[in-house]
């Protein structure tokens, strides 16, 4: 499935809810750009921004054999490196440095991306001119853990955003035999990815773009089985949706599935895939309570597509059971549109 790169930007904004900082990372989008390059451009423009108003800086706690003492002097240290008779010591201390967390990450993925494979040169060399720029902060190891380790408030919140993109670099690279070298895995190539990514997607829009539904979640259902034996219950597995939106009167539960083919053959005969529409069918079931709004809540199916357009309609009792698709292959406006029109 080809979706066009400015699209694959807005789902990613929409996935990370930072809408106002892309308006920010004014970055010019056209289908020759390669999604490597795209990463690396973003990256460059909000790099350029942050450096125009100045990297955060903090308090790190610093150990370091120094002459006389400053903070707290580390005793067994000093006694053990045999330097008290040179008038020195092993101490402790705070200084205002910034060496923190989030620039050593950011040059890190910018000297990433300097040496990966196929990255168009004019943004290989912006890359190199900006790196210069963070004189005094250090590279560290990467893992997927330590994105959760960044701390952000209302004077970093901007930082957020580089995260966001350096962390999709750091799952995207992967070292090439050659030593120092790296390659880009095109992730919208994956299909569990772009499942997560479009079910983010699917529902942070419908947080930020309708004001309808005021209760955008992920909602967890409890199976309404009777339980003879209540240690049987650990053994049942745990219901989910992916997008529930309610308000007073109404609800919709909205299950968001990213497949490369929409419908399954079947006989040579196009086909809804069963378990998506067994999943959706057990929520509408198993969420009914009695209360009007919950017997007839809507369940939508939606899948992504770039070519042919379903809106398929069905009933059971009061509930209004959708099969609808979102054409990614299109202007942002005219996707815009669709998911609006959808609730």
């Amino acid at each position: 499935m080809h979706i066009p790169i400015e699209n694959i930007y807005y789902l990613l904004c929409y996935a990370w809810n930072k809408l106002e900082e892309k308006e920010r990372v004014n970055v010019e989008v056209d289908e020759k750009m390669e999604i490597l390059d795209l990463f690396a451009k973003v990256l460059i423009n909000a790099t350029k921004i942050l450096l125009k108003r100045g990297i955060d800086k903090s308090y790190i706690e610093t150990t370091e054999e120094l002459a006389g003492i400053k903070g707290k002097i580390q005793f067994s240290q000093t006694i053990k490196s045999n330097i008290l008779f040179k008038q020195r010591t092993i101490c402790t201390f705070d200084e205002f440095s910034s060496n923190i967390l989030t620039n050593r990450i950011l040059l890190t993925s910018i000297k990433t991306l300097i040496k990966t494979k196929g990255l168009n040169s004019d943004l290989k060399k912006e890359l190199i001119s900006l790196q210069i720029m963070f004189g005094g902060i250090e590279t560290i190891k990467m893992s997927k853990s330590i994105f959760s380790q960044v701390r952000l408030n209302r004077n970093n919140r901007f930082y957020g955003f580089l995260m966001n993109v350096c962390q999709i670099i750091y799952e995207n690279t992967l070292p090439t035999e050659k030593s120092g070298e790296y390659k880009f895995s095109d992730f919208t190539r994956d299909e569990n990815k772009m499942n997560q990514l479009f079910e983010a997607f699917i529902r942070n829009f419908y947080r930020i773009e309708q004001t309808k539904y005021r209760t955008v979640k992920s909602e967890i259902i409890n199976w309404n089985f009777d339980y003879t034996d209540i240690d049987s219950f650990q053994y049942v597995p745990i219901m989910k949706t992916d997008i529930t939106l309610e308000n007073a009167e109404q609800k919709i539960i909205i299950d968001a599935k990213y497949y490369r083919e929409t419908m399954s053959l079947n006989y040579n005969r196009e086909k809804i895939k069963s378990n998506n529409l067994y999943q959706l069918f057990s929520y509408l079931l198993n969420q009914e309570d009695g209360t009007a709004k919950n017997e007839s809540a809507r369940g939508v199916l939606l899948y992504p597509t770039i070519e042919k357009e379903y809106d398929l309609n069905y009933t059971y009792k009061n509930h209004k059971i959708e099969i609808k698709t979102l054409n990614l292959n299109t202007k942002w406006t005219e996707i815009a549109t669709r998911l609006k029109s959808i609730i």
